[in-house]
């Protein structure tokens, strides 16, 4: 999708040496399972007649934008900061039984982005359509169980520092509806700070849909 990108000067970055150390870890990445309360959410989705995993997948996605360290990227082997992250979903394939993987640019608002991503989705017939370019957020949801932890693949990729999402399947609890949601990050740009920092704001956008 090619978003513009700025490159870091490690030289004066601030977090130049915590970079350095995540970046050479057997396993850079790290993931923090939670709960969000979707009972406001769920709903007034349900009464736009939204998709709830593309409405998630934007408000996850523009709540991640707004935090600087999950639009960071390694390219080439440097550094780079992305004015804007789009999004990288997978979309089962009901009668195979197999997903794919969806490609959409972020949109201005909820209502463009789930129009756009389903209709992109529906339309398109490979299961992959080549490697995942760097500045996407990644999301998986996993909506058949309420998982309380999930692992991911690894590719041996140390590089890799694309963001992943994950959720799985809401149930009520005490009058409230509660959804498991992951983050896995790479320690090099990301740290717990910035999963709190993420979560305030998803939980926040949820509460005032």
């Amino acid at each position: 999708m090619n978003n513009h990108y700025t490159e870091i000067d490690e030289k004066t970055w601030k977090r130049t040496m915590h970079c350095m150390v995540f970046r050479n870890s057997v396993e850079p990445a790290f993931c923090v399972t939670f709960e969000l309360d979707i009972t406001n959410f769920l709903p007034k989705v349900k009464e736009k007649n939204y998709s709830f995993t593309m409405a998630m997948i934007y408000a996850v996605s523009k709540c991640a934008n707004e935090i600087e360290e999950f639009r960071y990227r390694f390219l080439d082997g440097k550094v780079v900061l992305f004015d804007r992250i789009d999004t990288a979903f997978t979309y089962l394939n009901k009668e195979t039984e197999l997903f794919k993987v969806v490609n959409v640019p972020m949109c201005d608002s909820m209502e463009e982005y789930v129009s756009l991503a389903l209709k992109t989705a529906e339309k398109q017939k490979e299961y992959f359509t080549g490697p995942l370019g760097n500045d996407v957020f990644q999301f998986s949801p996993m909506p058949w169980v309420s998982y309380t932890h999930i692992s991911h693949t690894n590719s041996g990729k140390k590089d890799n520092a694309t963001p992943l999402f994950d959720w799985g399947r809401f149930y009520e609890k005490d009058g409230k509806i509660l959804l498991p949601f992951s983050v896995q990050a790479h320690h090099s740009f990301v740290d717990g700070l910035h999963i709190g920092k993420l979560y305030e704001l998803v939980q926040k956008y949820v509460n005032e849909f």
